[in-house]
C-alpha cells in the first residue's frame, strides 16, 4: 500500500477481506485494491482523510472526476463495486456507521455479445504457428488447449503438470475464488500438449526451479498472461487473419462451437466455471442465424 493514505483508509484489512473473506481472485483484488488507492488519492486532495468523512457530495465528484476520464464502461462499473465492497467491509467491521455508497447508481453496462472465431479462423491461426522450432512447439500446445478447454488465459498461465489427468483425458483446472472444475481435453489438444511436455519444455526449463507451471518463457520461468498477449498478436499478424482476437476469444469461441454443436448448456457452464448459468446463457444468443436457417428450412410455414 502507498504510504501516502490516510490512516483512516484501512486498505491493509481490506486487502486481507478480499482474499481470506471473499476469496477472490489475485487479478480482481489487485483491481479493487487500485481503485481504492485511486478513489483516497482523490478524497486527500479534496481534504477528507477518513472514511467516516466521506459524504454523498464528495462521492457525486468523484464519480464525475471518473466520467471525464473517458474509461471503459466496464473500467467504470468495477470502481462502483470496488467502493460498494470497501464501505461493506468497513460498515461490518464498525469501523464507519453509514454507508456513503447507498446513493451511488452503478452505470448501465451495454449488452455485448462477445466476440467469437468460426472453426476456419481457429485452424488458420493454428496452422501458421512454427512448429520446427521449441517456442512454436509450445506455442501450439497453448492455443490448442485455450480452444479445447475454454479455460481463461490466467488459468492456463497458472496450470501446473499435476493438473494434468491426461491418462483420462482431463485437466484440472483452478478458476475464480480457488474453485476446482475438471475439463476434458480432446485428442489434437493433447497430442500437441504431450509433445510440448516431451520435447519443448525440458529445453525451456534449462535447469532452472520452478513450481511446476506447465508454460514456460524462452528464459525457463513461468509464462505470464502478457506474454500470452504479446504471443498471440505476433501470430495474428503471421496468420493474416484480419478480425480482432485475444486469448478470451477462444473461450467465447469454444462455449459456442460446443452448443452451437447441440452440447447442453448445463455442461458448457461446468466447463467454463460459470456460478450463474445466466453467465452462459449470453453464448446462447449468438447463433441466431443458424436459428433463422432451420426455421426456414423446416418449418412448414416459414
Amino acid at each position: 500500500m502507498p504510504d501516502s493514505l490516510p490512516d483512516g483508509a484501512d486498505l491493509k484489512d481490506f486487502r486481507i477481506y478480499l482474499s481470506i473473506e471473499r476469496n477472490l481472485a489475485e487479478n480482481t483484488r489487485l483491481a479493487y485494491l487500485a481503485d481504492m488507492e485511486d478513489f483516497w488519492a482523490f478524497s486527500v486532495k479534496h481534504g477528507v482523510r477518513h472514511p467516516s468523512k466521506v459524504t454523498r457530495t464528495l462521492l457525486v465528484q468523484y464519480v464525475s472526476d471518473l466520467a471525464k476520464r473517458k474509461m471503459a464502461d466496464t473500467t467504470l462499473a468495477r470502481h462502483f463495486s470496488s467502493l460498494r465492497m470497501y464501505y461493506r467491509f468497513l460498515v461490518m467491521e464498525g469501523r464507519v456507521k453509514e454507508d456513503p455508497t447507498v446513493y451511488l447508481e452503478s452505470p448501465k453496462l451495454p449488452s455485448k455479445l462477445p466476440k467469437i472465431l468460426d472453426v476456419s479462423d481457429i485452424i488458420q491461426l493454428l496452422e501458421a504457428i512454427d512448429t520446427a522450432k521449441w517456442l512454436g512447439i509450445r506455442n501450439r500446445a497453448m492455443f490448442e488447449l485455450l480452444y479445447a478447454t475454454g479455460m481463461r488465459v490466467s488459468e492456463l498461465c497458472d496450470l501446473t503438470r499435476d493438473q494434468l489427468i491426461l491418462e483420462e483425458d482431463l485437466i484440472r483446472v483452478l478458476g475464480k475464488g480457488d474453485k476446482e472444475r475438471l475439463v476434458p481435453v480432446g485428442g489434437e489438444a493433447k497430442f500437441w500438449l504431450n509433445r510440448y511436455l516431451e520435447e519443448a519444455r525440458p529445453n525451456l526449463l534449462k535447469g532452472h526451479l520452478t513450481h511446476g507451471e506447465v508454460f514456460l518463457n524462452n528464459r525457463g520461468q513461468r509464462l505470464q498472461r502478457k506474454g500470452v498477449w504479446f504471443i498471440l498478436k505476433e501470430l495474428v499478424k503471421t496468420s493474416g487473419l484480419k478480425k480482432p482476437v485475444s486469448p478470451h476469444v477462444f473461450r467465447h469461441s469454444f462455449a459456442t462451437h460446443l452448443l452451437e454443436g447441440g452440447a447442453d448448456l448445463r455442461v458448457v457452464q461446468e466447463m467454463l466455471g460459470h456460478s450463474d448459468i445466466a453467465t452462459t446463457q449470453i453464448y446462447t444468443h449468438l447463433d441466431s442465424s443458424y436459428l433463422r436457417e432451420v426455421h426456414r428450412t423446416f418449418h412448414p410455414r416459414a
